[in-house]
């Protein structure tokens, strides 16, 4: 019989679920990190025991990841006062907008107002200062920060 004519279970079909990837590097995280990652890990857990067997396996991947992440996390101390850092809250002025985010851990980031230490505008604005102009994306200069808060 031909190929094209075999019936094919649908779970030939499925991707194959790998591990949740880790980020690369130390997991840097802020003095609130470690008690944020315990609480993640507490849900899943509870989510894992309430699971039905279609969802345990997704719920116990996570929890894997998040029990990976809480058992290598490193608090990071704040920087200096007036040096941009993990931990710091930042203001500056991006193509005439300013703007404040908080520059935290991979697992600590949002997408709003805190972003990871890795990401882009973490790694221009890292090192700076109130009054300094940073490159970013190709451009000189391109943010000015305005104010640093590390408390």
């Amino acid at each position: 019989m031909s190929v094209a004519f075999r019936r094919e279970s649908d779970e030939e079909h499925l991707e194959p679920r790998f591990e949740l990837p880790i980020p690369a590097g130390p997991n840097f995280v802020t003095a609130a990190g470690p008690a944020l990652i315990a609480a993640r890990v507490a849900a899943l857990e509870a989510d894992v025991a309430a699971a039905t067997d279609e969802s345990r396996d997704v719920l116990s991947r996570e929890l894997r990841y998040w029990n990976t992440r809480a058992a290598t996390v490193e608090v990071v101390a704040l920087p200096t006062d007036d040096e941009v850092g993990i931990g710091s809250r930042v203001t500056f002025r991006l193509d005439g907008r300013e703007r404040h985010i908080a520059i935290v851990g991979h697992d600590e980031a949002d997408a709003d107002e805190r972003i990871a230490f890795a990401a882009p505008l973490a790694r221009a604005l890292m090192g700076t200062g109130p009054g300094d102009l940073a490159d970013f994306q190709g451009r000189t200069d391109a943010i000015e920060v305005i104010a640093v808060e590390n408390s």
